[in-house]
């Protein structure tokens, strides 16, 4: 049901990108655009079979510095990620004395940009891209002259061009067999982790690598370690066992809230826009409230997309460090062996939790760039049937995402405590990049 009502969601889309111009006053087109292509964009993670949450993450970084090195280049205020970020060399200046439309730049930057990583996503996408490049185009370009159209549009290609090289070095190419590798070394020691899918693609653990992807704002994967979990126990009493039947009762005995909050913040691949897409989506939801302006907008979606590719690349690196079973594998063999979680356990090892780590470094950003204590709504999941949630901070919004996942039955309390503390760390790293004046 939720596969089919994200294709609904995608054929709105397309009906939408359809309609009358999206042409704004003069002072907005670039908040149209930015607003507009993200908005694509969150539909085309949850329609393309390789986007995994990880593999999102990484796209979302990569666009949201091109849409703001689009607007750096042309801004004193506003210092370019080249030389911050690992490997990002200096990107193309425009052309001293001639004039350029911001607006364009960014639309063209964005169009190619989407094209680009999400070229492998089904004939709905592809159609919804194609109507958007014109839609999304008539709007940036909206009275400008022709000359200067031309020159921005050359210039915001040559960006996405640089941009796209630099992407195909950091190591997370290709990705194949959805992220599934077709040989694994399985751990041989206690509690070392197993799959717990009976998908065949699912027997091998997904994207066993990752953490040896190039970080974005981090100097490399294993920037904010952790302890290791409890050690691994079979003896009642024992910490490790402990945990497992913290797991075990709190799920024999849910209440409609917390089954509420496991499912909202679930956010599966291929039926979601993924973790990342749902904390670009909160983003979104705060720029059409507050109505701050595209710099503003561009540098929170570029620290927002550095610092969640990093905290999976954090996760991951620290993930297949420690190798941990999953709940369901040692309840089932010590504890009850009918037990089953209220949501499907992810192909993976489990310590720390991803959700976790990916919400302590989203949170970490968005009140850097919004303040401490905004509360806020989101309404994320309204068009999938899940009624919005009330936050009265960014930081309680994520210990929510992060305690959905022992409610759903697929993490231990250590996972979730340690992969905050995990994600708070990594974004300090994105919140510590020079972008704005004075920072």
């Amino acid at each position: 049901m939720n596969r089919l009502r994200g294709l609904v969601a995608l054929g709105a889309m397309l009906v939408l990108l359809a309609g009358p111009s999206l042409a704004e006053p003069a002072e907005g087109r670039a908040e149209a655009v930015l607003q507009g292509w993200y908005g694509l964009v969150l539909q085309l993670v949850r329609h393309t079979p390789t986007y995994s949450p990880p593999v999102a993450s990484r796209s979302f970084a990569y666009l949201g510095i091109g849409a703001y090195e689009a607007l750096a280049s042309g801004r004193p205020d506003m210092a370019s990620l080249a030389g911050q970020v690992n490997g990002l060399s200096p990107l193309p200046d425009r052309m001293a004395g001639a004039h350029y439309d911001d607006a364009v730049i960014l639309h063209a930057v964005l169009a190619q940009g989407v094209g680009d990583f999400f070229g492998n996503t089904g004939p709905m996408g592809q159609r919804a891209m194609q109507v958007a490049r014109q839609r999304f185009g008539d709007a940036a370009l909206s009275g400008v002259e022709a000359a200067v159209a031309a020159r921005s549009i050359a210039y915001g290609e040559a960006i996405a061009a640089h941009l796209l090289d630099w992407s195909q070095t950091d190591g997370a190419l290709p990705i194949v067999n959805m992220g599934f590798p077709f040989e694994h070394a399985f751990g041989r020691q206690p509690g070392s982790w197993v799959p717990t899918s009976l998908v065949r693609q699912q027997q091998f653990p997904l994207l066993p690598h990752w953490g040896e992807t190039r970080p974005f704002a981090m100097a490399h994967g294993q920037a904010c370690p952790l302890p290791p979990p409890p050690a691994y126990s079979e003896v009642q009493g024992s910490d490790f066992h402990r945990e497992a039947l913290e797991v075990y009762e709190v799920t024999n005995a849910l209440t409609d809230e917390q089954r509420a909050v496991a499912r909202f913040w679930s956010d599966d691949p291929m039926l979601s826009p993924t973790p990342p897409g749902h904390w670009v989506a909160i983003a979104l939801q705060l720029f059409e409230r507050e109505m701050p302006d595209a710099a503003f907008q561009a540098e929170t979606l570029a620290r927002l997309g550095v610092g969640m590719a990093d905290s999976f690349i954090g996760c991951w690196a620290s993930k297949y460090e420690y190798d941990l079973l999953r709940p369901i594998t040692y309840i089932n063999a010590h504890i009850d062996a009918d037990w089953q979680p209220l949501l499907i356990t992810p192909p993976f090892p489990e310590y720390p939790s991803g959700h976790s780590t990916l919400s302590g470094t989203a949170a970490t950003v968005l009140t850097a760039a919004f303040g401490e204590d905004v509360a806020f709504t989101d309404a994320t999941h309204e068009r999938d049937g899940l009624p919005p949630r009330r936050f009265a901070s960014f930081h309680e919004a994520a210990a929510e995402a992060a305690v959905s996942r022992l409610y759903g039955g697929i993490h231990f309390r250590a996972a979730i405590e340690r992969g905050l503390e995990q994600g708070r760390c990594i974004g300090a790293h994105a919140v510590a990049l020079a972008m704005s004046a004075g920072r």
